[in-house]
């Protein structure tokens, strides 16, 4: 067998909790509308797409997006002694790497952690239908009260 047939998987892994499998349902291929916020100016607007699958026996989900200046890839692995998700993102072609711990928060998918010079990070799964959801990203500004949206994705399922 090939490394991509031994690296997916087709179903969870019994190891989590059926009521904790939040990110399951992105398994396939989605088209993005993307906004990315720099600074004072306007939004940057482009598209993209991502693909989720799971992998290592059902007990991870991992994807990849792909965008101008965006090749990367987000693991995402049940850990039960948290009862919650370990996420890490890298997106080598800007040599970024973020740790998170994710969960469902209501309807939402929240994951905190942090850039990698320590600002706090929250990334959200939201206004989830089974075709489509908005994904944003935000990180705490200087005032530790506010958070400032870095990017916006609008995501429809292909198919």
């Amino acid at each position: 067998m090939n490394f991509q047939s031994k690296l997916s998987a087709t179903n969870r892994s019994p190891e989590i909790p059926e009521s904790e499998d939040v990110y399951g349902w992105l398994t396939g291929s989605w088209d993005l509308e993307v906004r990315r916020f720099r600074g004072e100016g306007p939004a940057e607007k482009t598209r993209g797409e991502a693909h989720f699958a799971r992998v290592l026996e059902g007990r991870a989900v991992q994807d990849f997006w792909i965008m101008p200046g965006v090749y990367g890839t987000t693991l995402r692995v049940w850990d039960g002694s948290i009862a919650a998700w370990r996420v890490t993102w890298i997106n080598p072609p800007a040599g970024t790497r973020n740790e998170l711990i994710g969960r469902a928060v209501g309807k939402d998918l929240v994951q905190v952690g942090q850039h990698a010079d320590g600002t706090p990070i929250r990334w959200m799964f939201r206004d989830i239908t089974p075709d489509s959801f908005r994904w944003t990203g935000e990180a705490l500004s200087e005032d530790g009260n506010t958070w400032r949206l870095e990017a916006e994705f609008h995501a429809t399922r292909r198919g």
